[in-house]
């Protein structure tokens, strides 16, 4: 499993994931020397698109590594956490929370949830020199396999390879941290999906020009300015009471249409609609009945008659808002507004149950709407009895207000999870007004400081502070909505790299020997081969699995997958397997074999193969044996 993904990487150029996307729509533009033919692809598209030759890229020290690291496969597999997913809350429950690096995560779950996401809030390290963020990755490269991979000369490999073994927090380093992961959720979001990015001044700049890049210019929404504290902080040379949260989203339709959606209505935009003339459609609002000039045509200008007779006519510079013959259909049916006397200006009503009423949200986002980070710590504090187990959470007030921008329903996701804030924010507003959110949580397994009020509590690694915050306060939730039968759980899932001498077997092993052996499939436990299989293979984290018995030997079927993970598949297994898949009132139809091929023997994979050409011959449609490494 990992030795086939190895060999993959070893293949991946800076380009690999741009190049497949061209010859997925455009193949008829490669030559057959495999080279993309530019005056091909200016003939397809005509001149609907004007081609900018021009180099205009945001450029970094480490942005080609970059974009290579981020067409890489990981390196890790997904064990999932048996005993705490089988407890009644969680065995059920839709929502995810991964420990371990996002970068790994979100390689893993584009598998499977590419194009699914509608929000995603993350809150990423700001590398103000005081947060701890250096870059460190764990892949190792010399300088001349990095000038090959990259098409760079070597003195600006080794430059990277020392931004790398030196844990630099230069802006190249974070913007060569960020990059990777931005564009992976990109890939994540699906066609009406927006994302939000809090961040402050030291690289909100460069996070803006990096996201430009990244989603297109056309599709930045907004830069939020969220209000974060109330109190003047005087030790530093500006008291700095905001920070920034950029919007943009997946796709970009026309200027009519909009990408994140309304906030509710307040109280104070309630008051404006009342009924004083009891109009069967409800509480109204009037609103002018006429616009500019310049948006009219010549059917707009005319003197309009009232019911009572009275002449009104335009202001300078304005028309109706509609035709002589629609605005009599209006004031026919009461939906224009003269006043209580019928002697007022007319104006048109607008209903409040029309139609999904909402304010459209403001760049300013208040602490009264938002809160502020001294509110996050101390309700964090009080959740946890007291103790300051994290520093720096962001509000859940804050994550509410962008999610109500966001999603109502869908797949929300948050790939630097700290403190959780984020999957209590989905758990309230899922509770208390309606929403149908599912979340994916992603945390690294961060060692807590050993003097942290978190490590005294017992605590020792954030990822362990952001369940336990999510379990409390999904506690607290129930309590408080006694009524709701949502989910509140969780399914916990652990990416798990390998040490090397584990890496060399997998390198070693004679896949032309004739054994089988569960050895190294005891290395990484089957249902952890499974689980990583599954979500590869298109089917989640959440997927319906069937055990499948052949004899004493546990196959596990999923879609079209039929997983043979054990060594011990032998004749008998074979002819159980074949008497099934012929059988058509079980309705046992597997298009892909897929084997765990450190376990099953030279021989029996020969058998295997050798069975299926045969069955694939008489039913008429091919089955794939899949081995994988």
């Amino acid at each position: 499993m990992l030795r086939d993904i190895l060999e993959q990487n070893e293949e991946v150029k800076v380009n690999s994931r741009e190049v497949q996307l061209l010859r997925e729509h455009f193949d008829g533009c490669f030559n057959n020397e495999g080279k993309f033919d530019l005056e091909k692809f200016r003939a397809m598209i005509g001149d609907e698109i004007n081609i900018v030759e021009e180099n205009q890229g945001f450029n970094f020290l480490g942005k080609s590594y970059a974009r290579m690291i981020a067409n890489q496969e990981s390196l890790t597999v997904i064990r999932p956490d048996e005993p705490h997913n089988s407890k009644p809350e969680n065995r059920d429950s839709e929502n995810i929370y991964i420990s371990g690096d996002n970068l790994d995560a979100l390689k893993h779950l584009c598998k499977s949830y590419s194009g699914q996401v509608k929000c995603i809030y993350i809150d990423p390290p700001y590398n103000t020199g005081e947060d701890g963020f250096t870059y460190n990755d764990k892949f190792d490269f010399k300088a001349e396999e990095l000038s090959s991979k990259l098409g760079i000369n070597l003195e600006q490999a080794e430059h990277i390879i020392d931004m790398k073994k030196s844990s630099s927090a230069s802006d190249a380093a974070w913007l060569t941290f960020m990059l990777p992961r931005l564009e992976l959720a990109k890939d994540m979001l699906s066609k009406d999906g927006v994302i939000f990015i809090s961040i402050d001044d030291n690289e909100q700049a460069n996070l803006k020009l990096l996201c430009d890049e990244i989603f297109g210019i056309e599709n930045f929404i907004a830069v939020f300015i969220w209000e974060k504290r109330l109190n003047r902080e005087n030790r530093k040379e500006t008291s700095v009471r905001h920070d920034y949260i950029l919007c943009y989203s997946r796709t970009y339709l026309d200027e009519e249409t909009r990408r994140i959606r309304q906030l509710p209505m307040n109280a104070k935009a309630l008051s404006s609609y009342s009924n004083p003339d009891n109009d069967p459609r409800g509480p109204w609002k009037s609103d002018p009945a006429h616009a500019q000039a310049g948006h009219g045509t010549e059917n707009q200008f005319y003197v309009l008659t009232a019911p009572n007779g009275k002449k009104h006519t335009l202001p300078s510079g304005r028309c109706w808002i509609h035709t002589q013959d629609v605005m009599q259909k209006a004031i026919d049916d009461n939906r224009i507004w003269f006043g209580s006397d019928g002697n007022g200006v007319p104006r048109v009503k607008t209903y409040l149950y029309a139609k999904e009423r909402g304010l459209t949200p403001e760049t300013m986002i208040m602490a009264k709407e938002g809160g502020t980070n001294e509110k996050a710590k101390n309700d964090l504090k009080e959740l946890f009895d007291g103790i300051a187990v994290f520093d720096t959470p962001k509000p859940v007030e804050l994550v509410k207000h962008l999610l109500r921008m966001g999603s109502r329903d869908g797949l929300v996701m948050d790939f630097f999870g700290g403190a959780s804030s984020t999957a209590q924010a989905i758990m309230e507003l899922n509770a208390m007004e309606g929403y149908n959110i599912k979340y994916f949580m992603v945390q690294l397994q961060e060692s807590c400081k050993p003097d942290s009020e978190a490590a005294k509590a017992g605590y020792k690694t954030i990822d362990e502070v952001g369940q336990e915050r999510i379990r409390r306060a999904a506690k607290q939730i129930a309590e408080a909505n006694p009524l709701f039968k949502g989910d509140l759980g969780f399914k916990h899932y652990t990416l798990e790299d390998f040490e090397g001498d584990t890496i060399d077997r997998l390198y070693d092993f004679d896949m032309n020997a004739n054994m089988n052996d569960n050895d190294i499939l005891s290395k990484f436990g089957a249902q952890t081969v499974l689980t990583t299989w599954l979500c590869r293979d298109g089917y989640g984290l959440n997927p319906k699995v069937t055990e499948v018995k052949l004899k004493d030997y546990t196959a596990y079927l999923c879609g079209k997958h039929l997983y043979l993970l054990d060594a011990d598949f032998y004749q008998e297994e074979m002819a159980e397997l074949i008497d099934k898949m012929v059988d058509t009132t079980q309705q046992f139809n597997p298009d892909v074999i897929v084997v765990f091929g450190y376990g099953m023997g030279y021989s029996t994979r020969l058998m295997l193969d050798k069975n299926l050409r045969a069955l694939a011959d008489a039913r008429g449609n091919k089955i794939t044996l899949d081995v994988r490494y």
